[in-house]
């Protein structure tokens, strides 16, 4: 007896979701967070987009997944933006801080930013998904007329933090507490925000 297969996508089997992931890691990869629908990774992996819809929560979930990020984006957002706007420049180092301290996830950002800086699609890609995952929505609640450009300033100052205290490793900052970092560098993000 033959059986017949019916027409359209492939059903889902047992790495079905193992799948995706590639399909998604090669489509962001190729056109980057903003030029990427779920449409797009369910055709690049072969199966129907309620599938996609089925194991992920959607593009940001599958994002976050698929580059193995070791925190969610949006998750940062919200810490960011739980509470007042005067105390905005505290909860950016210190979540900022709380994610580069933890041994692992230290690893996966010194390879995010490797890859970032070696190849202009994957630093498209990243740029992409934080603006839209993390500065976006906290320059949304910035009543100054240069929010952008003031979260750009924090992303600057956030970045030579990295470099300085993770990378290059360059004493007194890489050995300070985080508390001391935070209570040195606060002002200044705050500064940049609000005043």
């Amino acid at each position: 007896m033959t059986v017949r297969r019916t027409p359209g996508r492939r059903p889902g089997g047992p790495d079905t979701r193992g799948e995706i992931l590639d399909a998604a890691r090669e489509t962001f990869a190729a056109k980057g967070f903003e030029g990427t629908s779920l449409r797009a990774v369910a055709r690049a992996a072969g199966v129907d987009a309620a599938l996609v819809h089925h194991y992920f929560d959607g593009k940001e979930s599958l994002f976050v997944e698929a580059m193995a990020l070791p925190i969610d984006p949006r998750v940062v957002a919200e810490r960011v933006l739980d509470g007042p706007v005067e105390g905005i420049g505290d909860r950016i180092i210190g979540t900022f801080l709380a994610v580069w301290e933890a041994p692992e996830s230290r690893v996966r950002m010194k390879a995010m930013l490797r890859a970032a800086i070696s190849s202009e699609d994957y630093a498209h890609l990243i740029r992409d998904a934080i603006t839209r995952l993390i500065l976006g929505p906290v320059s949304s609640v910035l009543d100054v007329p240069d929010a952008q450009l003031r979260v750009s300033l924090v992303a600057s100052q956030l970045m030579g933090v990295v470099l300085v205290r993770y990378i290059i490793e360059l004493d007194p900052l890489a050995s300070a507490t985080p508390d001391e970092v935070v209570a040195r560098i606060a002002p200044t993000i705050q500064r940049y925000l609000t005043e």
